[in-house]
């Protein structure tokens, strides 16, 4: 089975599982939270080699063992690719290689193992959610590799899956995608920030006046910021705090260990009538069992 194939049999079953496990196919999707409605028993804990495991029900499953050393997307990503396990009707797997060109996929892997990997990309990043993030971020045109890091940051996945992902619903040509995929987000992380050091594994999300009610999923270390002219924060809860190493014309905030749950923060700018308004929401690596993991 070559990757056409791959992608083709998994898009379909990811929208099928869309479907089945109501979820919202037009914003960040809660994969944890996917785990439990398909009754997949999920765990997490410390694995030095192992990404997740699949366990099928021929061998007393259904169940998903995640590594809760992983970052939040990294994870995501693999939960994502255990359910597509599941959804496909595949023998229980193990997936153990840590490196990062074989996690993206090459010739020799197994036809369960391409589909599984095609049906993360396709349950994380549906179309109707790629397209709705566009839109907010640069009215549909990606024109740059930062706004295809922010598409990322919006539904929570990698910058170069998500760069693959636009290629795969021809939404960017493979010329321009094999470039763009070749930047490094650290490099577009700091271009956000004004050139300003961040912490090695921090993201940063951008907050759009153009989007009411943005939704922001975040874990400590994560830099908010604000582009808008003459903007600042109009008060933070108790665990964000103003980052002040960002450039002279950003207006930033990091989030700390003390934040927990969500918070609705609003953002004055010059020139806007009201607030902006945004949900942040606390999104940090699973550990123990499901019946303990955060909705």
């Amino acid at each position: 089975m070559n990757w056409a194939v791959a992608h083709r049999i998994a898009g379909i079953a990811a929208s099928q599982a869309h479907r089945d496990l109501g979820i919202d196919r037009t914003r960040y999707v809660p994969v944890h939270q996917a785990l439990k409605r398909a009754d997949l028993v999920g765990m997490a804990q410390p694995m030095p080699r192992l990404f997740g495991v699949y366990v099928s029900p021929a061998d007393n499953g259904p169940a998903v063992l995640l590594n809760a050393n992983l970052n939040i997307v990294t994870q995501r990503h693999t939960a994502a690719h255990e359910l597509g396990h599941h959804q496909l009707g595949h023998h229980s797997a193990a997936d153990d290689d840590l490196s990062p060109a074989l996690r993206w996929g090459n010739g020799s892997w197994p036809d369960e193992e391409k589909t599984a990997e095609a049906f993360a990309a396709w349950f994380l990043m549906p179309r109707p959610a790629v397209l709705a993030g566009l839109d907010r971020i640069c009215q549909g045109q990606p024109t740059s590799p930062e706004h295809v890091y922010r598409l990322a940051r919006e539904l929570g996945t990698s910058y170069t899956g998500t760069v693959r992902q636009m290629q795969n619903l021809r939404l960017l040509e493979a010329d321009r995608a094999r470039q763009w995929a070749k930047i490094s987000p650290a490099a577009l992380r700091s271009s956000l920030v004004g050139g300003a050091a961040l912490p090695a594994d921090a993201h940063v999300h951008v907050v759009a006046a153009a989007s009411p009610l943005q939704q922001v999923h975040a874990d400590v270390g994560d830099v908010l910021i604000v582009q808008e002219e003459k903007a600042s924060f109009v008060s933070l809860p108790k665990g964000l705090v103003h980052w002040t190493d960002a450039g002279q014309a950003v207006e930033a905030v990091m989030v700390t260990d003390e934040f927990c749950g969500s918070a609705v923060l609003e953002v004055s700018a010059s020139g806007l009538d009201e607030p902006i308004q945004l949900m942040v929401v606390r999104d940090a690596p699973r550990a123990g069992v499901h019946d303990v993991w955060p909705d």
